[in-house]
């Protein structure tokens, strides 16, 4: 089965059911998706399928259709996604755990919606867990980034 990942197509041989988390995990070694619940509750394996977020844990590969975009596709170190930068700034990390999930859920909210209210960013956003209770700083650098994003 092929599959684009960040940009790079793959070729894998696995099981048509077998979640995308998976496949991006333990196939192709791309470890910013988490594995958090395993029924999509959580967010933390939120990755983009052509732009929209989606929860790779409950995605069997064989249903895939489009290509997959993971934290590690976002931005660069050297040229982070505006959400990226405004997560750094706003320091919204603790644990960091579920960020990566968070992040691809805000990118993907920002998309869709470049200048969202705070019930709207609450509203998409409240699918992806945060055990640290980081939520005012994540809806923070959401508005921020949504500001950097209208300036480019």
């Amino acid at each position: 089965m092929k599959l684009t990942v960040n940009g790079t197509e793959h070729e894998v041989d696995v099981e048509p059911e077998m979640p995308l988390l998976w496949v991006l995990r333990d196939e192709l070694n791309i470890k910013g998706p988490k594995y958090g619940c395993g029924i999509a509750q959580c967010g933390a394996c939120t990755v983009h399928v052509d732009g929209m977020a989606v929860r790779s844990c409950q995605l069997p590969v064989g249903d895939l259709e489009g290509d997959v975009t993971t934290i590690e596709g976002l931005g660069t170190p050297e040229s982070l996604h505006a959400v990226q930068a405004a997560w750094v700034a706003h320091q919204v990390a603790q644990c960091g755990y579920c960020q990566s999930g968070q992040i691809m859920q805000a990118a993907a909210l920002l998309d869709l919606n470049p200048e969202p209210s705070d019930a709207e960013i609450d509203a998409v956003m409240s699918g992806n867990l945060c055990r640290c209770g980081t939520y005012p700083r994540i809806r923070a650098a959401i508005h921020d980034a949504a500001q950097k994003l209208s300036e480019a």
